[in-house]
């Protein structure tokens, strides 16, 4: 009894049977059944994004929308268009909060900047007790804004500030730092540079101890002095640590707010939003806080915070271009 002869091809085994094929995957199956074996991972980091869709993403689409509508937060929404804009063009004393911004935010950030790095470099330059030194500088950063401005408040008190009682006690008169158009200024830069000098001062020392040791001898058998090093040596080498501090100044000195809120909010003869006598503290985000919460006016308050937006951005820019081109 004879047999069959076994099939020969290439869809055949060893033994003559027949191999079936696999069938191609299916496409989109793979992906889908990724997205399900990570769903607790995904699931695990949804909260941040459903907190930024809510407090972030949604307040700036909604405020763009906004600014080009009149809205007192009761009556019905009203078309506006670029009405908002045009006014904002057009008002004095949104442009008078610009120039005292731009005043405040000089007058703070270039001596804040100078005294952080001398502060760095007498840190960088002690042996003992860096620690605790670090985090003395590092505390008025970390401290409420509120309680820092109240604290400065009182010091400069017209009646019984310390500021005054040490002038008259030298032989000098008093000064009404609250009531003038410059001291007001003056007063609201020095809390801001009290404020930040210690943490940009941390950040300096940082970038500090980052520079070999091995440049600062080559340079002092060059004879070159500690003030010749400074310049030649550490300043160069942490430009890039100056642009992020003078960008980072840039942005929360342009959006300086709380200071003169809390400045003249108990005084019941002055407006806490108008920032003083003859607005001379008024800046440009309070500005923005005025209109918006205490006037109702939503649709102009937000055309303000666009406006800020803008011009922090632009200044921002501008100071990066100016460190970058010098570094180049």
């Amino acid at each position: 009894m004879s047999s069959a002869a076994p099939v020969i091809g290439p869809a055949t085994g060893d033994k003559g049977f027949r191999r079936s094929r696999p069938k191609p995957p299916r496409k989109g199956v793979p992906h889908r059944r990724g997205v399900r074996a990570f769903w607790p991972q995904y699931v695990a980091v949804s909260p941040f994004f459903l907190l930024f869709l809510a407090f972030g993403l949604f307040p700036v689409g909604f405020s763009a929308w906004l600014a080009f509508h009149n809205w007192d937060g009761i009556n019905p929404v009203t078309f506006a268009g670029l009405d908002q804009f045009r006014f904002l063009a057009q008002d004095a004393t949104f442009r008078k909060a610009v120039g005292n911004t731009f005043v405040i935010w000089i007058l703070s950030t270039v001596p804040m900047l100078v005294m952080s790095l001398a502060l760095a470099s007498l840190l960088n330059s002690v042996k003992r007790f860096k620690t605790f030194y670090q985090v003395v500088l590092f505390v008025p950063s970390v401290t409420s804004i509120v309680a820092i401005t109240i604290f400065f408040k009182a010091i400069f008190n017209t009646s019984y500030g310390l500021v005054n009682i040490v002038l008259t006690g030298i032989g000098l008169p008093a000064v009404d730092w609250l009531s003038g158009p410059w001291t007001i200024k003056i007063v609201l830069a020095v809390l801001t540079t009290w404020q930040w000098v210690g943490y940009n001062a941390i950040i300096y020392f940082a970038g500090m101890q980052a520079i070999p040791g091995e440049i600062y001898e080559a340079a002092k058998l060059d004879g070159a002095g500690p003030l010749r090093s400074f310049w030649s040596i550490t300043v160069p080498m942490l430009r890039p640590i100056i642009l992020f501090t003078v960008i980072v100044s840039t942005i929360t000195g342009m959006q300086t707010f709380t200071e003169p809120q809390v400045l003249f909010g108990s005084n019941a003869s002055i407006n806490p939003n108008s920032g003083g006598p003859g607005q001379a503290g008024l800046t440009m985000v309070l500005y923005f806080y005025q209109q918006a919460f205490t006037n109702n006016n939503f649709g102009y308050g937000a055309a303000i915070a666009y406006a800020v937006f803008a011009i922090v951005a632009v200044f921002a820019i501008i100071n990066w271009r100016i460190v970058a081109r010098s570094e180049d």
